[in-house]
């Protein structure tokens, strides 16, 4: 039985999260690295983070499954400019990141990680923490 990483995170609660929601759906999966980096977060990147591992057979049904998971996630907040559902995660655009472009191409590898926002697909505000989750509940 192969093992491959399907996703890694740096946060113990996505990753248990994530892992409940595939065991839901019945798929056979495991977190690696999770009681190193709980127990010592300085070293998350140094061992490359929390890995999701999953059957070799079943990685490109679990990627899917992931995908669809990312795109509810986004889909579900709200533009408080404009009020669309229409948020992507892109690289910030700035000098940091194209220092961190120059590098990776001289070096071979993330010599600093990138900074990220989420970004409305409708008007383009920016933010890097995605607004809130508003669901239309109706109290009563």
């Amino acid at each position: 039985m192969d093992l491959v990483t399907v996703k890694t995170f740096d946060s113990y609660f996505l990753a248990n999260i994530i892992l409940g929601r595939l065991r839901t759906e019945g798929v056979e999966c495991y977190l690696k690295d999770e009681t190193t980096i709980t127990m010592d977060p300085i070293l998350t990147n140094a061992i490359g983070g929390i890995k999701l591992v999953v059957k070799s057979d079943n990685a490109d049904a679990v990627k899917e499954i992931l995908r669809g998971y990312d795109e509810a996630y986004l889909n579900a907040a709200t533009c408080p400019q404009c009020g669309a559902h229409q948020f992507s995660y892109i690289a910030k655009p700035g000098v940091t990141n194209f220092l961190t472009a120059v590098a990776t191409t001289i070096f071979g590898s993330y010599a600093v990680a990138p900074d990220y926002v989420y970004q409305c697909g409708n008007c383009g505000y920016e933010t890097e923490r995605l607004p809130d989750y508003d669901n239309n509940l109706e109290e009563g």
